[in-house]
């Protein structure tokens, strides 16, 4: 079974993000790859982002290693340093403990896809989202000044 047929994983655009700051992930499409095919110790997601969809809110991991592949498509990585254009064949890489928040947008007029790669502690892990009143961790989102949102973090 090492390869995978892609049309038998579930497609969801499920989010554990509170309002409003689910919306700019709603046209983000992904496959769960690691549990579908019998991996545990990282995850990998097929994600496709519909034109003005991000990856994510801009965050940062302090457990956990990312890893970004573009397979087509373009999407704009923005970081702490700016703005880069990713396309086909692109690979960005987000180590754990770094504090340079992250996230992939899709300005163009198609679809943009790419594999995500994430190993690590994820029981551990917690991180921020620069740009927006949020922190994460294992109990889930809340506010910078630790009042809980009434969302879950999906696994």
């Amino acid at each position: 079974m090492p390869k995978l047929d892609l049309d038998t994983i579930p497609q969801t655009n499920a989010t554990g993000y509170p309002t409003p700051f689910d919306e700019a992930v709603r046209g983000r499409w992904y496959r769960r790859l690691g549990p579908a095919s019998g991996l545990s110790e990282m995850g990998v997601s097929h994600v496709t982002l519909k034109p003005g969809a991000w990856s994510s809110q801009r965050h940062w991991h302090s457990c956990e290693d990312e890893f970004v592949v573009m397979l087509s498509g373009e999407a704009v990585l923005i970081d702490d340093a700016g703005e880069q254009v990713m396309r086909a064949g692109d690979c960005a890489s987000f180590p754990k403990g770094d504090r340079n928040g992250h996230h992939l947008q899709n300005r163009g007029e198609v679809d943009c896809v790419f594999i995500a790669v994430s190993a690590g502690d994820k029981a551990a892990d917690a991180g921020e989202y620069p740009d927006i009143d949020m922190v994460f961790g294992p109990g889930g989102y809340a506010r910078k000044n630790g009042t809980p949102y009434p969302s879950k973090r999906l696994p």
